[in-house]
């Protein structure tokens, strides 16, 4: 196992000149008239959780506050667990990777409803590599008044609460220090910095149901195995996935649930293999569901995606193998293992590899995995028998 921080370098010219622009207009405390803010955030269900405690922060700071979630169809799904969001509203922005073909008569549409929903502030919540921008003017256009956000460039008037953009020349923060940081700028300061996501009883029962289905009680021990992901580079191989949840089924007599869409069932069943203690739970699992499996796991193993987040919000031991594409989406505040084989390419923000080779990932062996979850689950539970070997 392996963890690399990337290191602040000696600020730029044009970093120390955006620096003192944003100072000379630096944004203010937002005081109890803004109540009904919007919050955008328009990538993926992981970003919004990394984004709930600056969401907490943000609603706590004055009393009557009202949050709209603007967030993608993934991002959208992530609201009914998350207790600081009164509202949300869904919008495939043309400016962010999506399937929905671009009419540009659903941004005017879009632009109307903001304006007819009167909100006083707007909050742009995104990752350095994203130009907050056209998000910006959207605000704008619909007549709100005060815009915040992180801008490499310039905004002028599109912000009224400019933070100059420092990463990645000054080094990089968590997604979830970063968007606190960020509405600490307006006076919203959190003193619990933990990912939401709340479990609903109803989600509870049904999981329950399903899996008694399966033959197994809901409270016993069981892991759960996340082969997924939306990106090709961040997927460890599958077939290193099925060795992994064979050996732990077996060594440990538990149950290993192997989660994904309903568009991962190939992938699932292969990660499945011929494994007596596997089984494949794809297409099968709500949200709130998954979210109450994950909470009951005694151990979670997962490429870098969203339940890796999910495992953060509800305090469960995760197994993250992070494919070196980005450096800030690591596990929060909850029991973890790294695994990653450092890379000269790291941090390429590729959905596929660009060199070919993939080693940020191939490189990591399967015992290593399996020493991972052994040691997460030695240091929550009473000791395990692991002096079998794997290979």
């Amino acid at each position: 196992m392996k963890r690399d921080t990337e290191q602040p370098v000696s600020m730029t010219p044009v970093i120390a000149a955006h620096a003192r622009k944003s100072a000379a207009n630096a944004p203010r405390e937002w005081g109890a008239d803004v109540k009904r803010i919007l919050c955008i955030r328009l990538d993926n269900l992981g970003d919004v959780l990394m984004t709930t405690p600056a969401l907490h922060a943000l609603r706590n700071a004055q009393p009557g506050r009202h949050l709209t979630l603007l967030a993608s169809r993934s991002g959208k799904a992530a609201a009914p667990f998350i207790d600081a969001i009164d509202d949300v509203i869904e919008y495939d922005a043309p400016w962010v990777k999506q399937d929905a073909p671009i009419d540009p008569l659903a941004d005017l549409a879009m632009r109307a409803r903001l304006d007819e929903a009167r909100f006083d502030a707007a909050v742009i919540f995104s990752v350095y590599s994203q130009n907050p921008l056209p998000a910006a003017m959207l605000c704008h256009l619909a007549g709100i008044p005060l815009r915040l956000a992180h801008c490499r460039e310039n905004p002028y008037g599109l912000l009224t609460d400019w933070v100059a953009e420092s990463e990645p020349q000054l080094g990089t923060r968590h997604e979830v220090e970063r968007q606190l940081a960020l509405v600490a700028q307006v006076g919203a300061r959190a003193d619990d910095t933990r990912m939401r996501f709340n479990e609903q009883p109803a989600d509870v029962a049904s999981l329950a149901q399903k899996l008694l289905a399966r033959g197994v009680d809901i409270d016993a021990p069981f892991i759960v195995v996340h082969p997924g992901a939306t990106a090709e580079s961040r997927r460890y191989p599958v077939e290193r996935f099925a060795q992994v949840i064979a050996f732990l089924g077996e060594q440990l007599n538990v149950p290993v649930f192997v989660t994904g869409s309903a568009s991962e069932s190939t992938l699932c069943r292969e990660a499945c293999g011929a494994s007596p203690h596997a089984i494949d739970l794809s297409g099968t699992v709500s949200l709130g569901e998954l979210g109450a499996l994950i909470r009951r796991a005694r151990v979670l193993i997962s490429n870098n995606s969203g339940p890796v987040h999910l495992a953060s919000a509800l305090g469960t031991p995760v197994v993250d193998l992070y494919a070196l594409t980005n450096p800030q989406h690591m596990p929060w505040q909850t029991p973890h293992r790294v695994l990653y084989h450092d890379v000269p390419c790291r941090w390429c923000y590729r959905s596929v590899c660009p060199e070919g080779h993939h080693a940020c990932l191939l490189g990591v062996p399967v015992q290593d995995v399996v020493d991972a979850a052994l040691a997460l689950l030695e240091a929550e539970l009473p000791p395990i028998n692991t002096t079998t070997q794997v290979f």
